[in-house]
């Protein structure tokens, strides 16, 4: 019992430090006049729109979604990639 305890505990010490180097990760993801770039927390670091596209507003707007869309979706692959070494020492049933 008390080995599960401290496997637990260990896994909490384990997620605490993904979640600081998750904050650390920028990734960037770029559709037509858009950047982009975003933690792997998702939180968004910054947006650039290329200055020459500005008029098309519709098109930028979609340029918005397709970007932010591949920057969480990449941000939920290398978060899974961390958490995923750490779950598969857990032996825990159904994770």
């Amino acid at each position: 019992m008390f080995d599960k305890i401290k496997d637990m505990y260990g896994f909490q010490k384990q997620a605490k430090q993904i979640k600081k180097e998750l904050a650390n990760t920028h990734i960037e993801a770029e559709d037509g006049a858009v950047i982009v770039v975003i933690n792997g927390e998702q939180e968004v670091i910054s947006v650039t729109i290329n200055p020459e596209s500005a008029q098309d507003l519709p098109k930028v707007s979609r340029d918005l979604v397709t970007a932010f869309n591949k920057a969480i979706k990449k941000s939920q692959q290398i978060a899974a990639e961390k958490m995923k070494g750490i779950m598969g020492g857990m032996g825990l049933p159904g994770i």
